[in-house]
């Protein structure tokens, strides 16, 4: 029987998952490589390995090469499955413990390898996949936030099989998120941006980007609560929406509707501020590339009202005092004046607005934001002895996810603070030599998920930008 979901986030389900690992990553020894063998390999890139090679060269802390060598090509090792539909690319790639596909985890899987895409063919094919792959995801269904490989296939998940919602063949979860939608327009426009390469911008491509604009457009509410409504018999009430699915009230101010977070929790109101913020980026993006690889200004103009509409109503409504007498950003609020203050691991997160590009990371807003955020003011920040983080409801309290140290760490302008991140990261994977979703403030050795591409991932590229931006911090043993 396949685990639950919760199940798999429980620690003793993660270490269980560990069984199922390829036989190169249990292996034994101070450092010794936990990848798959070159031939069990889902995906190979000379451009990966010389990039591992270069930033592994630059580190001399055994321990930090260690885990650095074990989780930047995590998900072209384990996660990726390429082939073709139509004899065009098709890249499918799954979260990692769970076997579907996750349009925001999917991105920010690959993101930490854009930057090599010019340099490996087979490369460029595996991002000209996942661009196309999104594109008929969101055709088929755009409040879904994860996909099965099979679109004519039902939900293989099994905590999916009751759900009173619309599910469609070739969905496997039907969560709707805003920034489900976001991250395959960031991905296009940073896949547009670094090789001018038309291919992926089909008239699918096309059909799919104007669709999730449209999506957007409806969940404003603004001629009733529209065709989306979820609810779950769970014992977890933030696996369900109250009011028949359809969320707290609202007093419609021009904000978009997102009934769940980045961390699949349902929302306490509907008006998710770090996921509006990141549509207000995303949509001038994807006006880019509409307008420039396909010619398109009438779609690009499109977005970019929208774009403008959310942002008048975000510095309109969105804006709270810090108690110091400044102003910071709401996590959550209804438009009525009722608003929520704290922040989640998962970005779009209050912190990690910088690393999508929805703020300089100098802000004066930003930088308040983030301050009480990494603070007692915000309930799901925690300190132990093994770290101090963010973590959030979906695992409980007291659980720090690495994701939140990471951002941290890539938004910080001090040696001390980056330098602070890297000694928790290291210290905490749990002897595993992974990162982890979550770990126990005081007990490293009490995760969740021993085998979750995106935290792997997003590690990784921490590690390469330290080590292009500030190699002076690894030049010595932590």
């Amino acid at each position: 029987m396949t685990p639950n979901r919760r199940e798999i986030m429980a620690g003793a389900g993660a270490l269980a998952l560990a069984a199922a690992m390829p036989a190169a990553a249990r292996a034994t020894g101070a450092f010794a490589s936990k990848r798959p063998a070159p031939a069990q390999r889902a995906f190979t890139s000379p451009a990966i390995e010389a990039e591992i090679a270069r930033v592994k060269a630059k580190i001399a802390d055994p321990e930090l090469a260690w885990l650095f060598e074990n989780c930047y090509p995590n998900t072209l090792d384990t996660t990726v499955q390429t082939g073709t539909i139509d004899g065009r690319p098709d890249t499918f790639v799954i979260t990692g413990d769970i076997e579907a596909m996750w349009l925001r985890d999917s991105s920010a899987q690959v993101q930490p390898y854009i930057h090599l895409v010019a340099k490996d063919p087979k490369l460029k094919r595996l991002f000209q996949g996942l661009v196309q792959r999104q594109a008929r995801c969101i055709l088929i269904d755009p409040y879904a936030n994860a996909f099965d490989k099979d679109p004519t296939a039902p939900s293989k998940l099994e905590w999916s099989q009751t759900d009173k919602t619309e599910m469609k063949p070739g969905v496997a979860e039907r969560k709707w998120e805003i920034d489900s939608l976001c991250y395959p327009m960031r991905l296009s426009h940073e896949y547009w941006t670094r090789t001018r390469d038309k291919a992926p911008f089909d008239d699918t491509w096309s059909r799919a980007m104007k669709l999730a604009v449209e999506t957007f457009r409806v969940q404003q509410r603004k001629d009733g609560p529209g065709p989306y409504s979820f609810q779950r018999p769970a014992l977890q009430p933030t696996d369900s929406v109250m009011l028949s699915g359809y969320g707290s009230p609202t007093k419609k101010v021009g904000l978009i509707h997102s009934m769940f977070r980045p961390s699949d929790d349902a929302c306490l109101y509907p008006f998710l501020i770090p996921s509006n913020l990141f549509a207000v980026s995303v949509l001038r993006k994807i006006a880019i590339v509409h307008r420039e690889a396909r010619g398109d200004n009438a779609a690009a103009a499109d977005a970019e009202a929208l774009a403008a509409e959310v942002e008048a109503a975000l510095k309109a409504h969105a804006l709270i005092d810090d108690g110091k007498g400044g102003q910071v950003w709401a996590y959550e609020i209804d438009g009525f004046g009722n608003w929520v203050f704290m922040d989640d691991a998962n970005v779009p997160s209050l912190s990690g607005l910088p690393l999508i590009d929805v703020v300089d990371r100098n802000d004066p807003i930003f930088l308040r934001t983030a301050a009480l955020a990494w603070s007692e003011r915000n309930p799901y920040f925690f300190k132990g002895k093994a770290a101090e983080g963010i973590g959030g409801p979906h695992i409980g309290l007291d659980m720090i996810w690495p994701m939140s140290i990471i951002t941290r760490a890539m938004n910080a302008d001090d040696d001390a603070t980056i330098l602070q991140c890297l000694r928790w990261l290291k210290g905490t994977h749990g002897d595993t030599g992974f990162m982890h979703e979550s770990f126990h403030k005081d007990d490293p050795k009490k995760f969740t998920r021993s085998w979750f591409a995106w935290a792997n991932a997003l590690f990784g590229q921490l590690i390469v930008e330290v080590a292009d931006k500030r190699p002076a911090l690894l030049s010595r043993p932590l």
